[in-house]
Parts: C-alpha cells; structure tokens; sequence
C-alpha cells in the first residue's frame, strides 16, 4: 500500500524497551536496530531502557512510560517465547485495555516467510492502554526486522493508506 504524500508526515514520540536478563547497553542488538529504525523513519526516541525477565519489572518500566503524555508508543524486544523467563506478553496482557490481535497474527504470517513454522514460538503481541499503543516484538534482530520494516513502519506512518495507527491516535480515549 502507498503513502499519501499529500498527507503530512506526523512523528510519534516512541519508548523502547529490551527485555533481557543478559543483555548491556553495549550488546542490546535488537535494541540498537530498532532505535536506528525508528530515527530513520522520523519518529522520535523519547525514552530506551533494559528490564530483566520480570512481570513486575516490565510493568514498571510500562507504567512510567504510559503515564508519559510525551509518550504515544511503546516498542518492546524480547521475552515473548515460551521460555519460563519470557513473560513480556503476561506483563501486557495486565495493563491492555484493548488486545490489538491483527498484530501477533500478521507478525507470525510475516515471520513464517523468514523461519517457516518455528514462528509458532513467537507469541509477539499489541495493545492499546490508556491511549498508549504497545507493541511486543521477538529479541532477535531478524524478528525486530520483520515487526518495524513490515509492519510498524507503515501503521505508524500517518501518511499510509488506507488507514494507519496515528490517524486514530486523538481517539483512543473515547468513551
């Protein structure tokens, strides 16, 4: 699907969050591709932190960042397998108001061209809450490849047709 270049292009204010128990500032790959990604792409790299693999962690971290009127979305890498300490998608199923399931569906479709049938293991997730999007990616760098360059890149695009994520931003608080 084209941009609409006579639409203007409008930056959303991004939060990125690595979800690992092992990984540095130094080492944070994923973290790294994503954030040169997102600047690329014109958005702006508000905030980028590392958690470990806690349910209490990630909410914290998630928590600061939803309340953040200076924050439209969050992006995290890591921690959605099916692993004992992948719990990154527990975390969100706790704070979403609305499951955004088209996401972890179209991921996986996307992700099976790459690995085949080893994307049953990815359990990438989104959600709206308290009018912040949240979108959960995979922690190898071919998974943040496969999210942001197919997906977000365009739903966070407000000149994507025919509809994208940012068009409805001024409307997730509706009651």
């Amino acid at each position: 699907m084209p941009n609409d270049d006579s639409r203007p292009f409008l930056p959303v204010n991004i939060a990125l969050l690595t979800v690992s128990d092992s990984r540095t500032r130094l080492d944070d790959r994923s973290g790294d591709l994503l954030a040169e990604r997102i600047a690329t792409a014109g958005h702006v790299l508000k905030a980028r932190e590392i958690s470990r693999d806690s349910v209490e962690d990630i909410l914290a971290h998630m928590h600061r960042w939803i309340d953040d009127p200076q924050i439209d979305v969050i992006i995290t890498t890591g921690g959605t397998g099916v692993t004992g300490r992948d719990v990154t998608p527990e975390a969100i199923e706790k704070i979403q108001d609305k499951p955004i399931p088209g996401f972890g569906e179209l991921f996986r479709w996307i992700s099976f061209q790459s690995i085949g049938t080893s994307t049953i293991q990815s359990r990438a997730c989104a959600c709206v809450t308290r009018g912040t999007y949240v979108f959960a990616l995979p922690g190898s760098t071919g998974a943040v490849k496969d999210g942001w360059d197919q997906i977000l890149v365009h739903q966070l695009d407000s000149r994507f047709r025919p509809c994208n994520f940012v068009e409805l931003m001024p409307r997730l608080l509706e009651k």
